[in-house]
């Protein structure tokens, strides 16, 4: 496991468009399905990781607490299966069921999109606003697995929380850290910050 911390991604980027298969229903999602939603959360994510797993439930209370409203979750998992089969589309199914999520997780099995997003690591989190520009990339909250917090989503839903009451989202922003992002061989981005 190699502690990797999030690109944090210029804030007003524009999110980079997807269409990238739904691991349970095999159904292709794509970004402009989200086009009138207040808010959307892109959420790069895997099965096998410890510090996803540290916040997994977290996640799908943040599926159910959002369910009703304005904002659209989309999570994404990129690993490379053949050296890491435990993220392999039917893992993350087995996942998503096990959470009873209300969103999809997608397999970007190219991994162009997550270069697009400029992810790192997982869990990587980028919010948008209603024109698709970014307001929050950063942590979910300060609680990692070995540190005792409790996890909580704050920083993350307080960032939520503005998008959808139309208000700016504090710029003061931490990156989140976890497991990198598992490339294919030749395929790991250059990033330059």
């Amino acid at each position: 496991m190699v502690l990797t911390a999030s690109t944090m991604l210029p804030l007003g980027t524009k999110a980079p468009e997807f269409k990238l298969p739904d691991v349970g229903s095999g159904k292709l999602i794509s970004l402009s399905d989200y086009a009138k939603k207040q808010a959307t959360l892109v959420m790069f994510i895997c099965q096998h990781c410890p510090f996803v797993k540290h916040i997994k439930v977290q996640l799908a209370q943040l599926g159910n607490d959002y369910a009703n409203s304005n904002l659209g979750i989309i999570a994404i998992s990129a690993n490379d299966v053949s050296k890491h089969p435990d993220d392999a589309p039917e893992y993350l199914q087995a996942m998503a069921q096990e959470l009873s999520l209300t969103f999809p997780i997608c397999y970007d099995e190219t991994q162009e999109i997550a270069k697009a997003y400029t992810a790192a690591c997982t869990p990587d989190f980028f919010l948008f606003d209603p024109s698709l520009q970014l307001v929050y990339r950063g942590q979910l909250d300060d609680s990692r697995p070995s540190n005792g917090k409790p996890v909580t989503g704050a920083d993350l839903r307080a960032a939520i929380e503005a998008v959808l009451a139309g208000k700016p989202v504090d710029i003061e922003q931490k990156p989140s850290v976890g497991c990198n992002i598992k490339w294919k061989s030749g395929n790991a981005p250059i990033y330059y910050g």
